[in-house]
């Protein structure tokens, strides 16, 4: 009879924790005064009575949550240091209202935020990837492809940012896709490229070191790239991106470095949250010079 109590209890025990309606994964907008930045939360059972995960708050990559405390009240976290120079843990405060997560945000940087999140999308694909008429993203003048921005220029062919400050966005948003972009920067420069404005495919002076999520061809803290495919600075490069519902695959100077691939979520400076959403192209202009040349673009078919 013991026995039998015993495992009554700990299958309760298992089944409340892997049943708490936070489980799954969470779109997020974080409002702090005027500006609304994008992230993400996973939720998940560890064990038996544990709940743990990771999120993105608006910048850097993907952290770890260790311990996430769930009652009928609502739920708690706190969000480990990253990038940030300042000292001290995050501390999330959240309940789900008619499904939907409510809930606040006190510490250091997102200190007196307000966060909203609603269920992340599967974006599961079916049918067959047929893809459209290639597109070309560069013209004659910037405004052609481009929503005019300080620092960048189109120059020779190429979509140059002269003055390195700000990032650039598509003026033309996008679903599911396949492109190409040949880009050259300088050494020690950083840069990437934001498929649908929310999930950064790195770009950086990473020549010789190991493949790394947040080294070249990675997307950024989330994929890991199979090789470091990279040629030095000063030179020429060719990467080549497929991107379908939320699977990618990414060829870097000929070489296949990610394979369809799911990412979890947006990365850090995404424009939004809102994953089921088209967006556009951002290429990242405000950590360093970089020039894009050849930028192509097919759109799946299926999508239009």
């Amino acid at each position: 009879m013991f026995l039998i109590a015993s495992a009554i209890f700990v299958s309760a025990r298992v089944q409340g924790v892997r049943q708490d309606p936070i489980i799954g994964r969470w779109d997020l907008s974080i409002t702090k005064g005027k500006r609304v930045s994008a992230g993400w939360l996973e939720v998940r059972a560890s064990g038996l009575n544990t709940l743990v995960g990771r999120t993105m708050i608006g910048f850097g990559s993907a952290r770890p949550v260790s311990n996430i405390i769930a009652d009928p009240s609502g739920f708690h976290f706190e969000i480990p240091t990253q990038w940030e120079s300042n000292t001290g843990t995050m501390n999330f405060e959240g309940h789900l209202i008619g499904g939907n997560i409510v809930g606040s945000i006190e510490g250091p940087v997102f200190g007196g935020s307000t966060v909203t999140g609603k269920r992340a999308p599967s974006l599961d694909v079916t049918g067959p990837v047929v893809w459209d008429r290639p597109e070309k993203l560069i013209g004659k003048n910037l405004e052609d492809h481009w929503i005019k921005t300080p620092g960048w220029i189109v120059e020779k062919g190429s979509l140059v940012n002269k003055n390195p400050r700000q990032d650039i966005v598509s003026s033309e948003k996008f679903t599911d896709f396949k492109a190409h972009l040949e880009f050259k920067y300088p050494e020690g420069s950083n840069s990437g490229i934001y498929l649908r404005g929310r999930y950064e495919v790195q770009i950086d002076d990473a020549f010789g070191l190991p493949a790394d999520d947040e080294h070249i061809g990675g997307v950024y803290g989330l994929i890991q790239p199979r090789v470091n495919a990279s040629k030095k600075p000063n030179e020429w490069q060719a990467i080549d991106i497929t991107f379908v519902g939320r699977t990618v695959s990414v060829t870097l100077n000929g070489e296949k470095i990610i394979e369809n691939q799911e990412i979890a979520g947006p990365t850090g400076g995404a424009l939004d949250s809102d994953e089921a959403a088209p967006g556009p192209l951002k290429l990242q202009g405000d950590h360093g010079p970089i020039e894009f040349r050849n930028i192509t673009i097919w759109r799946r078919k299926s999508n239009q």
